[in-house]
C-alpha cells in the first residue's frame, strides 16, 4: 500500500499546484464577469459588452506571472466548456416545429452570410479567416459564435484582437437591432409568427433576440427564440465545414495542417443537444447548466478583454466595421425574402 500511496502523492501535488497557478487569473475573470452581470442587470446593456470593457480595464494584469495562467485557461478551456453546454438550450423538436422550408432557408442564409464575409474580406485585403469569423458570428449567434469559431480557426498574431473586435461589433449591432427591428416589423405589418421569425433569424445575440421578440408579444418572443436556437444548433455543421476547409487549404493557415476536424467541445455540444432532446435531465438541472454556460462564456469574454490592449484594438481600421454592416444587411435581406416566399 505504501508504494501506491507514494505514487499517488506526486499526482495530487501536481493537481494542487496546477489549481493554485490557475486560481488568481481565473478568479479575476470570474470577478469581472460577476461585475458585468450586475451592471447588465441594473443598466440594461449587454453582459458581453460590459465584460469586454471591464476586462480591457484590467489589461495591465495580462502579463502578470500569477494571473496569466488562469486568464489563458478562462479564455480557452472555460470558453469551450461554455459552448458545449449551449446545447442544453436546444431540442430537435423545437427546431422542426418551424417547418422544413424555414429550416432550410435559415441554413442557406448562414452559408450565404459566411460566404459574403469571406468575399468581402478578400476584396478589402483582409484574411479569409476574418471573413469567416465575422460572417459566422453574424449568421449564427453573435459573441458566442465568435468565441467558438475563433477556437478552431488558424492562429496568427492578430487572432485575439480580431475576435475581440468581432464580439464588440456583433454585440453593438445586436443592441441597435433590438431597438430598431420591432419597429421595422410593425411598419411591415407582420403578425406575431412572422415578426418572431424575422427577429430570431436576423439579430446576432440570443439575449437581444429574446428582448426584441418579447417586446412585441409573448407569441413573437417564442417564435423568435425558437428561430434563434435553430441558428445556434447550426453552429456544429458550420464548425465542421470550417475545419474541413482550412485542413484542405493549408496555404490559408501558414502551412499548418493541425486544425482539428471536430473539436471535443463541439462533440460535447451535440451530446448536450441529444440529452436535452431526450428529456433525460430534470428541467431544474438543465436550467442550472444553461446558466453555468452563460457564466462560462461571459468569463471567457472577460479574459479575452483582459488579454487585449486598447492600442492594438484601434489599429484594426474601418474595413471590419464595413464587413459586419454588409453581413448584417445580407442576412436581414435573406430572411425577409424567405418570409415573403414561405411565410
Amino acid at each position: 500500500m505504501l508504494p501506491k500511496t507514494q505514487q499517488r502523492l506526486p499526482s495530487w501535488q501536481s493537481m494542487r499546484q496546477s489549481a493554485g497557478s490557475l486560481a488568481p487569473g481565473l478568479l479575476l475573470s470570474v470577478t469581472v464577469a460577476a461585475a458585468a452581470t450586475f451592471l447588465s442587470a441594473h443598466y440594461g446593456a449587454p453582459q458581453m459588452l460590459f465584460a469586454l470593457l471591464l476586462g480591457i480595464a484590467f489589461h495591465f494584469l495580462a502579463n502578470d506571472s500569477k494571473c496569466q495562467p488562469g486568464i489563458e485557461f478562462a479564455a480557452k478551456k472555460v470558453l469551450r466548456f461554455g459552448v458545449a453546454l449551449l446545447g442544453l438550450r436546444i431540442t430537435m423538436e423545437e427546431m422542426t416545429s418551424l417547418g422544413w422550408e424555414i429550416l432550410i432557408w435559415v441554413a442557406c442564409g448562414i452559408a450565404l452570410t459566411i460566404s459574403i464575409g469571406m468575399l468581402v474580406a478578400k476584396i478589402l485585403g483582409r484574411r479569409i479567416q476574418f471573413g469567416v469569423l465575422t460572417g459566422g458570428s453574424v449568421a449564427i449567434c453573435g459573441a458566442s459564435a465568435a468565441l467558438a469559431i475563433s477556437a478552431v480557426l488558424p492562429k496568427h498574431q492578430y487572432s485575439e484582437r480580431n475576435t475581440l473586435f468581432t464580439v464588440i461589433a456583433v454585440t453593438a449591432f445586436s443592441t441597435i437591432a433590438m431597438v430598431i427591428y420591432p419597429i421595422f416589423v410593425n411598419v411591415l405589418g407582420f403578425d406575431d409568427r412572422l415578426a418572431g421569425i424575422f427577429i430570431g433569424g436576423t439579430i446576432h445575440d440570443v439575449a437581444q433576440v429574446v428582448g426584441a421578440g418579447y417586446s412585441i408579444s409573448p407569441q413573437a418572443g417564442e417564435f423568435a427564440t425558437i428561430t434563434k436556437l435553430l441558428r445556434v444548433a447550426l453552429l456544429v455543421p458550420v464548425i465542421l465545414v470550417i475545419s474541413l476547409y482550412f485542413r484542405r487549404h493549408p496555404e490559408q493557415t501558414g502551412g499548418k495542417s493541425d486544425i482539428p476536424l471536430l473539436p471535443f467541445f463541439v462533440i460535447g455540444f451535440c451530446i448536450c443537444v441529444a440529452i436535452n432532446s431526450a428529456h433525460i435531465l430534470p428541467v431544474t438541472v438543465t436550467d442550472t447548466l444553461s446558466g453555468l454556460s452563460s457564466w462560462c462564456l461571459v468569463s471567457a469574454v472577460a479574459a479575452l478583454g483582459i488579454k487585449t490592449s486598447v492600442k492594438k484594438l484601434f489599429t484594426i481600421g474601418y474595413e471590419p466595421i464595413l464587413m459586419v454592416v454588409i453581413e448584417t444587411l445580407a442576412i436581414a435581406a435573406w430572411v425577409l425574402l424567405g418570409i415573403y416566399l414561405f411565410g
